[in-house]
């Protein structure tokens, strides 16, 4: 084993496995190696996720777990990094002990710096509310695929009630538009063939820079002319910061995909009020509406919370009842849970634990009702679908893919194939994905 190991545990969101791979080149930029496994690690990262309780106690489980093998390793080293350790801080070393080093959501970069400091300290943590300046050991170690996380905007302004995420992420912070050119072409000439637009509240991209040039549309524009690159997505999108302009720009051009993940939280126009979500649930039904009647193939994607606090049954009837206004391609649900620091945490009137997960059972069942109507429509038409990986089943090669519309995709075909485009014909459904057969193949030149 090199004496200089490494392996981190992600927990969460998007932004957090972008985070992971930005922490990879650090360390490989330091003369580490990954491995895959924990044991032969000599140095453990569990990037954590606090939007839930049990993303959080899922991290302390796996701390629970490395404690073992540093009883028996006394030489290995531990840190928690992410959204629990911003918002803990050096509360984790009580809980749990096993933990030499603390590091937040604005501190990645100064990771070799920290790491130098427990050679001369037991224990070491930083938390800043505000990045640290980033520099050329910081660029991220993508792993080997199809797609690329491209983080352009952090942070949030909005504040919900429920949401912890402007306290472990700070503010919304932009990144300049050149920036971002420039890696979205350095991830086209290391092979990829889609990138993937990331911010807490991506169509918020620009708000915070004084130039109304700058916006998700025209950065799209941009990144439209990249000829390496055969799709852009664009994840996750506030209902409040969708325009005119970026509809009409995901519509007309070509490689952006018709895909928006739009998380709605409730359907009830008071619970929104409650929840600080500065929309009605009439606004959010006219802008859904909107974006099909411009992309009738487009993918709708969005988030509930069953059981928030002060929620009548009514008003979670409210939400079942979009369900049925809206055939959403897929919907991540959720019941309530506390979280430190944020309002609703504390409000008297919170719904019972059991009342919380009946209504998450009754959101779930609702949501596959509505996925199962989703399917369906596809049977029989001819999609375009990026080849994204194989699998070989009973000697036959499977191919794995998305749709512009996001939807998975399983059809027979060949290895070359992974990192093309083709057209396959829709044959059978499932709950989670569409079943095919190739029609057409576009291109075969991945260079």
């Amino acid at each position: 084993m090199s004496e200089k190991t490494f392996y981190i545990e992600t927990l969460g969101c998007q932004m957090n496995k972008s985070d992971s791979e930005k922490i990879s080149g650090i360390l490989e930029n330091m003369g580490y190696q990954e491995t895959s496994i924990p044991e032969e690690s000599s140095l453990l990262i569990m990037n954590t996720c606090s939007i839930r309780a049990m993303s959080e106690n899922k991290a302390y489980s796996y701390l629970g777990v490395w404690k073992k093998l540093k009883k028996k390793n006394p030489g290995l080293k531990i840190a928690m990094c992410g959204c629990v350790a911003q918002q803990t801080k050096e509360k984790v070393f009580a809980k749990a002990p096993q933990v030499d080093l603390i590091f937040g959501t604005q501190n990645i970069c100064e990771l070799p710096f920290l790491l130098e400091r427990l050679n001369s300290e037991d224990r070491v943590c930083s938390i800043s509310k505000t990045p640290v300046d980033v520099d050329e050991s910081c660029n991220p170690n993508r792993r080997e695929g199809i797609s690329a996380w491209l983080p352009v905007i952090e942070g949030c302004d909005y504040f919900c009630t429920y949401c912890v995420v402007p306290y472990t992420r700070g503010r919304q912070r932009s990144r300049m538009p050149g920036d971002i050119i420039k890696e979205a072409r350095q991830i086209a000439s290391e092979g990829f063939r889609e990138v993937i637009l990331l911010g807490q509240t991506v169509d918020s991209y620009g708000n915070d820079i004084d130039n109304p040039d700058i916006n998700l549309a025209n950065l799209l524009k941009e990144l439209n002319n990249i000829d390496e690159i055969l799709r852009i997505r664009f994840v996750t999108s506030h209902p409040a910061d969708i325009t005119d302009e970026l509809i009409y720009t995901v519509r007309d051009l070509g490689k952006v995909c018709e895909y928006f993940h739009i998380p709605m939280q409730s359907g009830s126009t008071e619970v929104l009020k409650r929840m600080r979500r500065p929309y009605t649930r009439e606004e959010y039904l006219e802008l859904t509406g909107k974006i099909q009647r411009e992309m009738p193939d487009v993918g709708l994607t969005s988030d509930f919370i069953a059981g928030f606090p002060g929620e009548s049954e009514e008003q979670f009837g409210e939400t079942l009842s979009v369900l049925d206004k809206i055939t959403f391609d897929h919907c991540n649900t959720a019941a309530y849970s506390p979280r430190k620091q944020t309002p609703a945490a504390v409000w008297k009137d919170q719904v019972p634990y059991d009342e919380r997960k009946r209504r998450l059972n009754i959101l779930n069942k609702k949501v596959r009702e509505v996925v199962k109507k989703s399917q369906e429509k596809y049977l029989g038409r001819t999609l375009e679908v990026l080849v994204e990986g194989f699998k070989e089943e009973d000697g036959e090669i499977i191919l794995t893919g998305r749709t512009r519309s996001n939807k998975i995709v399983h059809f027979p075909g060949d290895k070359d194939m992974v990192g093309t485009l083709a057209d396959i014909r829709v044959k059978d459904t499932s709950i989670w994905s569409l079943i095919g057969e190739i029609r057409q193949l576009h291109n075969l030149n991945k260079s």
